[in-house]
């Protein structure tokens, strides 16, 4: 039974740096389209960084068409500010989406880094170790916020697989015992 291709969108929002990445799945192989990243650092003011993520995210979806998009949630930390500014950029991503009628899915850091190493407390290296060994990259970008996105897409998918079988994946654990031979 041959399955439709999905296309999951996944965003890591910043407002310094929003990584971004694109996977196709078919008959539950998936395939690298986009990776890549945002540089707003030398954008004057946070209002022209979240209209520049709000028009990236739309061209992305224009572009590709993604069935779905994948989003890091900010994480917890004592800063507010720096919180607020996340949550943001998380936003405007998510309205961009909106906008285009794509649904979407967050996900905190911790369950993105549990369902790509096994580990809620892996570091970003380790996430994308993981993500080059899955995808086959044959280089990781210098900055790793685009696998950050990348991860926020592979997560989603992992977490909504359903096998050929028709049975939904419960986690990695079940998947690696299920998928033997696609683990290196």
């Amino acid at each position: 039974m041959s399955v439709a291709e999905r296309i999951i969108l996944g965003v890591d929002p910043g407002t310094t740096v929003t990584g971004y990445g694109l996977i196709s799945v078919r008959n539950a192989e998936m395939k690298l389209i986009l990776l890549d990243e945002l540089m707003l650092h030398k954008l004057p003011n946070q209002e022209m960084k979240l209209k520049k993520i709000f028009e990236k995210t739309l061209m992305l979806i224009d572009e590709f068409h993604p069935d779905e998009l994948s989003i890091e949630a900010p994480f917890y930390g004592k800063n507010v500010q720096s919180m607020l500014k996340l949550g943001r950029a998380q936003g405007v991503a998510m309205a961009a989406a909106l906008y285009r009628e794509v649904p979407i899915t967050e996900y905190s850091p911790k369950k993105i880094k549990m369902a790509i190493t096994g580990n809620g407390n892996a570091s970003k290296e380790q996430v994308a170790g993981m993500l080059q060994n899955l995808l086959g990259l044959k280089a990781l970008p210098t900055q790793l916020d685009a696998m950050d996105g990348l991860a926020a897409a592979v997560c989603h998918h992992f977490n909504n697989r359903v096998l050929n079988t028709g049975k939904k994946v419960s986690g990695w654990a079940q998947f690696v015992k299920e998928n033997p031979k696609r683990i290196q």
